[in-house]
């Protein structure tokens, strides 16, 4: 396999590569304020075009019938919001006893108990040919389940 139709095949995965390289040469191109605008862009901006992309390429049948896949739905949120920050759990009771400073493990534990974003769940479903619409469904009931789980939490604490 040839260098350039491997760039076609793997063009996600090249072009995270380059940007990160891009981001490291040069990082006052992404920081707040900055020329990007991320604060705008990133909010507003790339996230409405990934949903709406995602929207027109998927059928109304294709959503429907992602819907049905409750088996799989309920692996993908136990895994998500259970076995996931129990492992996270189980790593940062390992971490605690070394000499990582403590705030940081707090921000692991804290990004540990969190649904994928949305985005980045369908961009990496559609790179690799998954069930767009299982992903699509998934994302945003994990963060809804994690929202209401969160403040119910919060309300009895």
């Amino acid at each position: 396999m040839g260098l350039l139709e491997r760039l076609r095949k793997e063009w996600f995965i090249f072009g995270i590569v380059l940007v990160i390289a891009v981001a490291r040469l040069e990082p006052g191109v992404g920081v707040k304020g900055g020329p990007l605008k991320p604060e705008i862009t990133i909010t507003y901006i790339a996230v409405s075009a990934i949903f709406f992309n995602s929207g027109l390429s998927l059928k109304t049948e294709e959503l429907t019938s992602a819907l049905m896949h409750v088996k799989l739905h309920l692996f993908v949120q136990i895994f998500t919001l259970v076995f996931f920050p129990t492992a996270i759990w189980v790593f940062l009771q390992l971490l605690s006893i070394t000499p990582i400073n403590e705030w940081l493990l707090k921000g692991l534990q804290t990004v540990g108990c969190m649904p994928p974003p949305v985005s980045s769940a369908v961009i990496l479903t559609k790179a690799v040919g998954g069930n767009e619409a299982a992903a699509i469904f998934n994302s945003a009931f994990g963060s809804f389940l994690l929202f209401k789980s969160s403040r119910l939490i919060f309300e009895y604490l």
